[in-house]
């Protein structure tokens, strides 16, 4: 489970968020295989360059692009340099295997993806003399935007990204790259593809939305990602329903690693292993774990990452809960890896998972925060507003820690979580416990990242007491959400024995409960005083910055990410207004929650503290009761009533407020770059560099991991 960053939940991230040439390939298997040896060769390379010079913090640039919606940063891996060669030698290894599943997330997203990208990147490295056109400037944006999102939906609304540029202008682009650079098919002559791709751009009803999640539509047939084909919802649900067995109390995640497609009139699933489906970049993950395990750190991370090279080799759910398994045990290793089919957002249904990679080390100092939390789970458990029946008797194995994020890759990138709690499956959990993680140097770089533009903190907060403590505690704030959220929030609770998993009760709300539900531990208990008494927040202050920011972002500044007309349908949007407006409304006989038009302009103002927690606490033991129960009705009821729909007046009025700002409501990196130092065959040395160029970094990326076929 990933947790975002919120569009205004701590001053710092308010101005943010509102606080080589590319080769082309075919589709033929031999081709990506080419590839995959030159990836493979280049570890034996000798690399003679000196260490990069150190980059002092006053030094780094964070912000290096902005362009449509989007802010383009950069982070610094601090530390690195201070690992032993062979943490170093491992993280690389690691490095590898996350980038070489590049592809995957693209063809999960959607079909065409892979053609699409890969036009886009022959037409950037072939730009020669159009890069002065204004149709130019529009293809760049809108490539950037592709690269950014991983296809052609936006990454976070998942709506289509409809091209700027003229349809005359891209056919000329694509007349003047040569024919072999081209993604044909075979037999196809440049003009017929050029006829095929070009409403596939431009024509927004084709493919117009990656996730549909609208009430009383088929989630399947409408939405382009490409977890299944010629299949309907009903069918969908009814094949998965045979194979669930709710006396069954160690299940395995039916569907996770799987594409569901209709043959001979029979529902199969074609199993992302190698061997199966996306084999070639499968392989290459395979190949560089392999490459990692005999350099790992002790026997547990050994064991780890044999069971994830056994489970991609395999496919195998029962492999993978063992190395899930085995994951969570390994809590003495410094460095880690998050890598695999993980998390079930970009499938409305919840049942299939985006390809990610996480790389990092421990960052000791700052674990003491996080730990002190995760050392506390069983009071946390015991004392909050849960039903009796569904709290945790015996709270197991929650390993907390703040990481230092050496790379991302796939779901994972350029847009990136702020915090992960894995494994998801609720029985490894509950009996072998869980790990949570804040991304400790992600964090800092939107923080760093968010002293440009500027302030929608000034614009949205309602008095200078709230925008003062936002300065104050807002940073540390936004952390403790970020630490509980992960760390207590989805450690939390039990479900009723006999109900089935959140995915297969609550369907399509799932993740908007869960999101919801995490949260709302965070909420209740960033105003305890409990988190004082352990010495991790200095006041209760800290906990009214968390308030304001939430609420405000909730029932008001996290709708600067919308387009005029839209409603909310991701899980995190909606969850945050999910939980505000419910809130909101309950308060309203007392006014704990105010609406305030002062000079024509809204704002949220909260007068009274406690009670609003009381009213956290009671949205927490209901979303506890709906999981712990399996009440779908009461899901899809919570969520429609308050998550979905946006007031269009309110939405008007933010839109105009933040288009003074010139602020880009999101942010992802540009990714720091590994290269071993060989000598006599053997790694010597890890050198990290931090590139500035995200088209460069994208256009490397595009030949260096290019490793499926254009269909898969």
């Amino acid at each position: 489970m990933k947790h975002q960053r919120s569009a205004a939940s701590a001053f710092l991230l308010a101005s943010l968020l509102v606080g080589g040439c590319a080769k082309n390939t075919t589709s033929s298997t031999s081709t990506a295989s080419a590839t995959a040896s030159a990836v493979q060769a280049k570890e034996m390379v000798s690399v003679t360059q000196s260490s990069p010079p150190q980059v002092t913090e006053g030094e780094f640039t964070y912000v290096a692009d902005q362009f449509a919606d989007l802010r383009i940063l950069r982070y610094r891996v601090p530390g690195f340099e201070e690992l032993t060669t062979q943490q170093k030698e491992l993280l690389y290894y690691l490095y590898e295997a996350a980038l070489s599943g590049r592809d995957i997330i693209y063809d999960q997203n959607y079909k065409h993806n892979l053609r699409i990208r890969r036009t886009l990147d022959a037409l950037v490295a072939n730009k020669r003399d159009r890069s002065t056109s204004p149709d130019w400037e529009k293809l760049m944006e809108y490539t950037k935007r592709v690269w950014f999102s991983n296809g052609i939906h936006h990454h976070y609304s998942t709506n289509k990204l409809v091209p700027e540029f003229s349809q005359a202008f891209l056919a000329e682009s694509i007349k003047k790259v040569p024919a072999r650079q081209l993604p044909l098919q075979p037999g196809e002559s440049v003009e017929a593809f050029i006829n095929w791709i070009t409403p596939l751009l431009f024509d927004p009803t084709i493919a117009p939305k990656r996730v549909n999640q609208a009430a009383g539509q088929d989630l399947i047939a409408t939405s382009a990602n490409n977890y299944y084909e010629g299949v309907t919802q009903k069918e969908v649900e009814d094949f998965y329903a045979k194979k669930s067995n709710k006396k069954d109390l160690t299940p395995v995640s039916h569907g996770l690693n799987s594409k569901v497609v209709k043959e001979n009139g029979q529902l199969v699933e074609k199993v992302w292993k190698v061997g199966g489906m996306y084999d070639a970049a499968i392989k290459r993950i395979v190949f560089w774990l392999e490459k990692a395990i005999p350099v790992a750190e002790n026997d547990q991370q050994r064991l780890a990452l044999q069971k994830l090279a056994q489970y991609y080799r395999t496919g195998d759910l029962k492999v993978f809960d063992e190395y899930n398994i085995a994951w969570v045990n390994d809590v003495n290793s410094k460095t880690d890896v998050v890598n695999g089919f993980i998390e079930v957002y970009g499938d409305p249904l919840g049942i299939k998972a985006a390809y990610e990679s996480v790389v990092s080390f421990r960052d000791e100092e700052a674990t003491k925060r996080i730990k002190a939390i995760g050392d506390q789970a069983q009071w946390f458990e015991d004392n909050s507003p849960l039903l009796p029946q569904h709290k945790k008797k015996n709270v197991v194995g929650i390993t907390a820690k703040v990481i230092t994020t050496v790379v991302e890759a796939g779901d994972a990138a350029p847009s990136t979580p702020i915090g992960i709690n894995l494994p998801n499956a609720n029985w490894i959990r509950k009996e072998h416990g869980s790990k949570s993680v804040n991304l400790g140097n992600i964090v800092h770089a939107y923080n760093e990242s968010a002293n440009t533009g500027g302030s929608a903190l000034s614009e949205f907060a309602f008095s200078p007491e709230e925008i003062d403590r936002a300065k104050k505690y807002g940073s540390l704030a936004s952390d403790l959400h970020t630490d509980m959220h992960e760390v207590i929030g989805h450690a939390s609770g039990q479900i009723n024995p006999g109900v089935g998993t959140p995915k297969e009760t609550l369907k399509s709300y799932a993740s908007t409960i869960e999101e919801g539900r995490a949260d709302l531990v965070a909420l209740y208990y960033v105003m305890d005083p409990k988190l004082v008494q352990i010495g991790v927040m200095p006041s209760l202050e800290a906990g009214k910055a968390e308030y304001d920011g939430y609420i405000r972002n909730g029932l008001m500044t996290q709708l600067s990410r919308l387009a005029p007309g839209e409603h909310l349908e991701e899980a995190h949007m909606r969850n945050r207004q999910m939980v505000a407006g419910w809130v909101y409304e309950k308060g309203q006989k007392d006014k704990v929650i105010e609406k305030v038009t002062r000079d024509g302009k809204t704002y949220f103002r909260i007068n009274d503290y406690q009670k609003l927690r009381t009213l956290f606490g009671q949205l927490l033991r209901e979303t506890q009761r709906i999981t712990s129960e399996g009440d779908y009705n009461a899901a899809k009821n919570l969520v429609e009533t308050y998550g979905v729909k946006v007031d269009p007046a309110l939405h008007k009025e933010v839109l105009q407020r933040y288009s003074k700002l010139n602020i880009a409501p999101y942010a992802g990196f540009i990714q720091p770059k590994l290269s071993p130092v060989v000598k006599d065959g053997k790694v010597v040395d890890v050198l990290i560099t931090y590139p500035a160029n995200f088209t460069q970094q994208m256009l490397e990326y595009g030949e260096v991991y290019n490793l499926l076929p254009n269909y898969n």
